[in-house]
């Protein structure tokens, strides 16, 4: 990866919906090489997708927590059934293991806090091998999204 590549990438994370002649004329290519260097990109993964940055409030999500998950266990077993529970959960927006104790943290999305308390209840408690839940509320996102430099 060069340093255009690189521009390719900024240019990218600033405005996903660039049309590629634009993209091209910012990064100061022509056409072809752009799009060759684009597609080689995506290729490698290195670009994973395109996709809207969505306002939280405005469709309604208006309570964000972050849950931390200690397992009972930490066999195999149990962290790949606790894994599968987490996926099939639509309302966990992100889910990181973490060495150490806790062993995960999830950031949550609800409606309100009834709506949490309910996914709660149901959901997250009843995850396979939890042996406790810490929730603590998102009182303001002060960065989200931020564009990785490179």
């Amino acid at each position: 990866m060069d340093k255009i590549d690189r521009k390719i990438l900024a240019e990218l994370q600033m405005d996903g919906r660039l049309s590629l002649t634009d993209l091209a004329d910012r990064v100061g290519l022509s056409l072809s090489p752009c799009h060759r260097r684009l597609r080689a990109l995506e290729e490698v993964g290195i670009i994973k997708g395109y996709c809207a940055l969505i306002d939280l409030p405005l469709v309604g999500f208006n309570f964000s927590t972050i849950v931390f998950v200690t397992l009972k266990d930490g066999d195999k077993d149990s962290v790949l059934n606790f894994e599968k529970a987490v996926i099939d959960i639509p309302q966990i927006i992100e889910a990181q293991r973490l060495f150490g104790d806790p062993d995960y943290l999830l950031k949550v999305l609800a409606y309100d806090l009834q709506h949490f308390q309910q996914l709660y209840d149901e959901k997250l408690a009843a995850m396979p091998s939890v042996q406790r839940l810490t929730s603590t509320i998102v009182m303001k996102d002060v960065v989200s999204n931020r564009q990785i430099l490179l």
